[in-house]
């Protein structure tokens, strides 16, 4: 499922940084999400959600607030009502670049700048938060110390999540001086709150304040066993599952915007015979997504190098190619043959060896590729139709790519 980074002009004139979650139709319906409190729109929570409602069938636009992640701005400048105003200017965006946002998501502060966001997103259909804090000031209580000489000299260096923040006293100001209960009682928009019962940052006191503050339609989830990020995919995968059933029930189909006049439909790289695109997934540090033709699948790193293991290697890919077009190659010269061959399984292995290690090459004494190539070959086979078959197997079209002069040209472009 496509995602692509998009970038739109936020509440302080800076560029913000946003990654579009789309599924493979039409979307039933366009989405914003809200990140946490100095996380990012690639947390784990973020990206978990969103790809998992992608695959439900929305489209999910998640961005940085201004001064985080890759967006522009200055974040010591910044405070919770220049988010809200972030997040109605994605809303802005989505809506003139897509279709209507339909449902607002937030996590954490950004569940409490979704209920704020919502008077002035009119489109809105419903809100939905995820261990959101009740009043947006309760993330005073992460600055510890740091609050005191905040409000005594008027700004502070705080550490959140190992990293290190810049915050004024207007940031905290502006937390004290949110009408926050007033907003949440005149909604006017179906609310599904979400909530750890163990969140050890948000109390799951906070939930309860929410949901009955709130007036019906309204709904309550505990996620069970989860903790307040949602760290664990499976939990973000939960959350993400509720929301798409709950949402279907409130939100219409959405409409995508209308065309210029005399414009052509925009077709993807993907739509042409022969092309594989490959794009971020949005989740972790290296998941892609391969569209080959009609096809998709994942490609990832293992978790030993930092990858989710999401999908096989790029390697692993190779020497599947590998695998599978010798297995093929074999298969259609016994059919053509006529010769009793009743399955190929082939193992293959690659690794980096010394030339001087390597009795066949003729280079230098440096490192090469090798690839080992294991066939096992099934059926009542005369040794000659074996050895025959042997022979083919180096002349498989990859086999004979990969041995012969590869020429790869790279350009820029829009895909």
């Amino acid at each position: 499922m496509p995602s692509q980074r998009v970038e739109f002009v936020g509440s302080q004139g800076d560029s913000l940084a946003g990654r579009l979650d789309t599924p493979d139709v039409r979307p039933h319906a366009w989405a914003v999400f809200a990140h946490c409190f100095t996380c990012s729109k690639d947390s784990k929570a973020a990206a978990y959600v969103a790809r998992s409602l992608t695959e439900a069938g929305f489209g999910v636009l998640r961005f940085d607030f201004t001064g985080l992640g890759g967006s522009g701005g200055d974040f010591a400048n910044t405070h919770f009502s220049s988010n809200v105003a972030d997040l109605v200017a994605a809303a802005d965006w989505l809506r003139a670049e897509h279709g209507v946002p339909a449902l607002l998501i937030g996590h954490s502060l950004g569940g409490a700048a979704v209920l704020a966001a919502a008077g002035q997103v009119e489109d809105c259909k419903a809100v939905v938060t995820l261990g959101a804090p009740c009043d947006p000031a309760h993330v005073t209580h992460q600055l510890g110390d740091a609050l005191a000489v905040i409000e005594s000299e008027g700004e502070a260096s705080v550490q959140l999540a190992g990293r290190s923040f810049r915050l004024k006293r207007s940031f905290v100001e502006d937390l004290a001086d949110q009408p926050q209960s007033e907003r949440i009682r005149s909604l006017g928009r179906p609310l599904l709150v979400l909530h750890a019962p163990d969140d050890a940052t948000v109390n799951v006191d906070n939930a309860r304040r929410i949901f009955e503050t709130a007036r019906h339609p309204k709904s309550f989830v505990a996620l069970d066993g989860a903790d307040h990020l949602l760290n664990r995919a499976e939990d973000a995968r939960f959350a993400a599952s509720v929301i798409a059933a709950w949402a279907r029930r409130y939100v219409e189909a959405a409409e995508p915007p209308a065309a210029p006049p005399g414009a052509e439909p925009k077709r993807s790289a993907a739509a042409d015979d022969g092309v594989v695109l490959v794009s971020e997934r949005g989740t972790g540090r290296f998941t892609q997504t391969v569209a080959a033709g009609h096809h998709q699948f994942l490609m990832d790193e293992p978790a030993a190098v930092g990858g989710d293991d999401e999908g096989p290697a790029p390697y692993e890919m190779l020497n599947a190619a590998l695998g599978a077009c010798t297995a093929m190659t074999l298969r259609m010269y016994a059919e053509r043959k006529e010769w009793p061959l009743e399955s190929v399984r082939v193992a293959l292995v690659h690794d980096k060896v010394h030339a001087s290690d390597c009795a066949d090459c003729e280079t230098g004494n440096r490192r090469l590729d090798r690839i080992v190539r294991v066939v096992e070959l099934t059926g009542a086979l005369s040794d000659d139709q074996r050895t025959r078959l042997m022979a083919i197997a180096d002349r498989c079209p990859v086999h004979q790519t990969l041995r012969g002069e590869v020429e790869i040209l790279t350009r820029a472009g829009v895909l």
